[in-house]
């Protein structure tokens, strides 16, 4: 590469140290019925158990939009989009 600004196409293979990038993946958006009892955050430091520990293991890495206290049970939108979870909490 002679510049860092290039234009890069789907065509296109990129390389970073021999490896290649792997493609984005697109958005989704899930649907969780929260149960009482579980936290909304990926790690709790009380060691409570999360809704993420409690989600299938072969799910890619998603987030929460919003949360839902410890004690509700309800709707929770996950998201592997981290801007769509963003203009969704606003």
């Amino acid at each position: 590469m002679t510049t860092p600004a290039i234009t890069v196409t789907e065509r296109d293979k990129i390389v970073v140290d021999g490896q290649p990038l792997q493609a984005l993946e697109r958005s989704r958006l899930f649907l969780y019925h929260k149960p009482k009892g579980l936290v909304c955050t990926q790690r709790d430091p009380e060691g409570r158990p999360t809704v993420f520990a409690a989600l299938p293991p072969d799910l890619p890495r998603v987030m929460s939009i919003g949360r839902l206290d410890i004690n509700t049970e309800g709707l929770l939108l996950l998201t592997n989009d981290g801007g769509l979870a963003r203009v969704l909490e606003l």
